[in-house]
């Protein structure tokens, strides 16, 4: 049976209609006569399957598969055409692709491992160094250039639901207050870097949930036990508070619930505060545990995807490199998702990786192990040897 290539069946999993749609509108391919935001979108999402470090590495590696472009809609590029293409396009074309993947991998995405049913989410950024006489427009600090990705991930699925490029500068509570749309009766945990009252009243007016950690100079007293301590789950206190800080009582009048927490795999004690006094207090230790695994998906994507190193020095190339990554991402999770591939996110992205030009079934990628792959014959075995001795005799 004939196959196209592991490439061009990614390619079913891309609404491309809609792609073309947001071209439209945003003029992406105006006075562009060849190399369109498809076809950019293609080389791109093709430098970052197969980690391709330059403009030069793209090239060559088209070069290498010239004869398979033409089934794939692709040609071999200029480095100076693509480099053209990344700091002039909008980067906004490819957040709607970003958005819309995304749409179609949440419905397919398990639920978190909780037994509630509230969306759960996680918010958290990290910094990537950028060389600042490169980049110029990425002014960190005096002599040092960097950009935040900001975060927010849903924790069913693992899933960048909210993604944001700012220069190293901006505040985190800022690009959250500003950005970030809140849900009603979700869940939103993150660390002391969002600490900021406003924000969980914020939170608490859109009839959604938090929880962080209590800062050790907050002032605070106690109303009263909230529920009965279970030391057996960790738990060692679970008590009613509010804020008694003449600012802090304005910005945060309402009452909230503390947990203090021992944590038996460190033996260290956290103090969580919510506004959810529904969930046993262990659940909200564990949804707080559950935070690290932002921390998971910033390692992951800055060792498996190209975020580091970029194709242009504008801030276009590099937003657009870093929404193309992020697709290639959520391309990976809902192949597993949907075809429930057992195995790691990153053994799945080795697999489409090390066969992305050839002519399988994707199907067959994801069933391979090493029972199911063909062995070469074993020339010097001794039934070959009868069979070439017939031959000569």
């Amino acid at each position: 049976m004939h196959y196209s290539s592991i490439f061009q069946q990614l390619f079913n999993f891309i609404p491309r209609h809609r792609f073309e749609k947001s071209v439209e509108n945003l003029s992406g391919d105006r006075y562009c006569k060849h190399f369109t935001a498809w076809r950019q979108f293609l080389t791109c999402l093709y430098a970052q399957i197969t980690g391709k470090d330059s403009l030069r590495e793209i090239e060559n590696g088209l070069l290498a598969n010239h004869d398979r472009l033409y089934h794939l809609g692709m040609e071999v590029v200029p480095k100076s055409t693509l480099s053209e293409a990344m700091n002039r396009r909008d980067p906004e074309i490819f957040k709607a692709l970003f958005e819309e993947i995304l749409d179609r991998a949440l419905k397919c995405a398990p639920s978190h491992k909780f037994r509630f049913h509230n969306p759960l989410y996680a918010i958290d950024s990290t910094t990537i160094d950028l060389c600042l006489n490169l980049y110029d427009w990425a002014h960190y600090r005096k002599n040092k250039g960097a950009i935040k990705l900001h975060t927010e991930l849903d924790l069913s699925g693992n899933l960048p639901c909210f993604v944001m490029l700012s220069n190293g500068k901006i505040a985190d509570i800022r690009a959250a207050r500003e950005n970030i749309i809140i849900v009603p009766d979700s869940i939103y945990t993150f660390d002391k870097g969002y600490y900021d009252l406003n924000w969980f009243q914020h939170i608490a007016d859109s009839e959604a949930y938090f929880v962080t950690r209590l800062k050790d100079n907050a002032k605070i007293e106690f109303l009263g036990q909230h529920r009965e301590a279970n030391e057996k789950r960790g738990v060692l206190r679970d008590e009613a508070v509010w804020f008694t800080g003449y600012q802090s009582a304005r910005k945060y009048p309402g009452e909230l619930r503390l947990i203090e927490f021992l944590d038996e795999s460190t033996g260290k004690t956290y103090r969580f505060i919510t506004n959810n006094f529904k969930l046993a207090a262990a659940s909200i230790a564990g949804i707080y545990k559950q935070r690290w695994q932002i921390e998971i998906f910033f390692k992951w994507i800055k060792q498996n995807l190209k975020i580091k190193s970029f194709l242009g020095t504008s801030e276009n190339a590099v937003m657009t490199q870093i929404y193309v990554a992020l697709i290639h991402y959520l391309l990976v999770a809902y192949i597993k998702f949907l075809h429930g591939f057992k195995l790691s996110l990153s053994e799945l992205t080795n697999r489409i990786r090390e066969t992305l030009m050839q002519n399988l079934s994707l199907l067959e990628v994801l069933a391979l192990n090493r029972k199911t792959i063909t062995k070469p014959p074993d020339w010097n075995a001794p039934e070959q040897l009868e069979l070439f001795n017939e031959f000569l005799c």
